[in-house]
């Protein structure tokens, strides 16, 4: 998985080759999911600006857990809700656009969240398209090679769980 020891450093030093020695800025993701006939499913929105799938993600506010972070993201980009866990399920870095042009390197912290309501109207429904995938079709819609790799790693966790009763529990 990407968090160990191992791959961080990898993952670092992919961060100094894209990004030179600019400090990284903080985000967090949601990483929604729900288990649908035995299957894991994963639901994705779209970007604002390019319409490419992506994990409701944004800033933390000032003192707010950063679970909850991510939790208050899905709620505001998705429309959705239910149990975020404190444990991430990994982190990548990818370049955000900024409105001024410059391209800022970002670290997303993803944190799994089991949906348990999704609402008919939310805030950014006009803006986004959500939908449920399996996870397979989420690892390969997404643009961020390591984001894919999450998905796919956390997908495969949560089916194995489900296929043996002995490791069933929380997430």
């Amino acid at each position: 998985m990407l968090t160990g020891p191992h791959s961080h450093a990898h993952l670092a030093e992919r961060v100094r080759k894209l990004f030179g020695t600019v400090p990284c800025r903080l985000q967090v993701a949601a990483l929604p999911w729900r288990e649908l006939d035995g299957t894991v499913e994963v639901m994705l929105i779209t970007s604002r600006d390019t319409g490419r799938w992506v994990l409701p993600k944004g800033w933390p506010e000032a003192r707010e857990p950063l679970c909850e972070a991510a939790a208050r993201e899905a709620g505001e980009e998705a429309g959705i809700s239910g149990q975020v866990s404190a444990l991430e399920a990994g982190r990548y870095f990818y370049a955000k656009a900024m409105p001024s042009g410059h391209d800022v390197p970002c670290e997303v912290l993803v944190f799994p969240l089991q949906v348990e309501e999704v609402a008919d109207r939310w805030k950014e429904k006009r803006q986004r398209t959500r939908r449920w995938m399996n996870g397979e079709e989420a690892q390969r819609q997404v643009a961020e090679p390591d984001l894919g790799e999450i998905i796919g790693h956390f997908c495969a966790s949560r089916q194995n769980r489900s296929e043996s009763p002995s490791l069933h529990g929380s997430f």
